[in-house]
Order: structure tokens, then sequence, then C-alpha cells
């Protein structure tokens, strides 16, 4: 069994255990997807680029904290709509490769509809 699999059936179970399928709409939990994608952000917000890659120790238990609560609630919401993440993972990479062939696109941030050129 994979570890997204073991998330599901362990995100499943805690739900089911305080009857809170009645709250886990897909539209309900993109909300609190994005609210703890949020409070993931907010502990970057105003740090270095070094300070982002070395925090302190409490500092990595928080983002470790919240990194839990996207996972959760996005394998939560894929459940729902009947997606399996490795798979739509796969599909998105190969789209990726597509749009930003690596020959065209290496050391560069620049997004797939910028002219070349652009940093």
């Amino acid at each position: 069994m994979s570890d997204l699999q073991q998330i599901k059936l362990a995100v499943r179970r805690f739900t089911a255990e305080r009857d809170w399928q009645p709250y886990h709409s897909p539209k309900n939990l993109a909300m609190a997807l994005a609210g703890e994608a949020g409070e993931l952000v907010s502990l970057f917000q105003w740090l270095s680029e070094a300070e982002s890659r070395s925090m302190p120790p409490e500092r990595l238990a928080d983002a470790a904290d919240e990194i839990a609560d996207v996972q959760m609630y996005l394998v939560a919401l894929a459940d729902q709509l009947g997606i399996d993440i490795a798979d739509a993972v796969a599909g998105k990479m190969v789209k990726n490769a597509t749009k930003y062939p690596a020959d065209r696109f290496r050391g560069s941030a620049r997004k797939y509809d910028d002219p070349p050129g652009t940093p």
C-alpha cells in the first residue's frame, strides 16, 4: 500500500470517527486546503531566501505541521473527487515536460508563455 493510500485511509478513519463526512464536501475541503496553504505561506512571509532555507527547529516544526495539514486536506479532497493523486501527478508531469522542455528552460524561472530572454 502506498503512503498516499495509507494517508487517505487514516484521514477517512479520523473523519468517520468524528462524523465529519457531511462537512467534507469538495467545496469545503478546497477552502480548508487554501486556508492551510495560507498558514504555511505565513511562516515564510518576510524571510529572506537564505532564512527560508535554514529555519530554526521550532519554525521548521511549525512548517511540518502546516505541510501535514495541507497534505491531509489535499488527500481528502482528491478522495471526495475520486482522483488518484499519483496518477494525476504522473499525467501532469508529462504535460509539464511538453510545456517546459529542459533544453529550452534550463536555468530559467520564466513561464512557458513568456518570450525567450525573460528571466
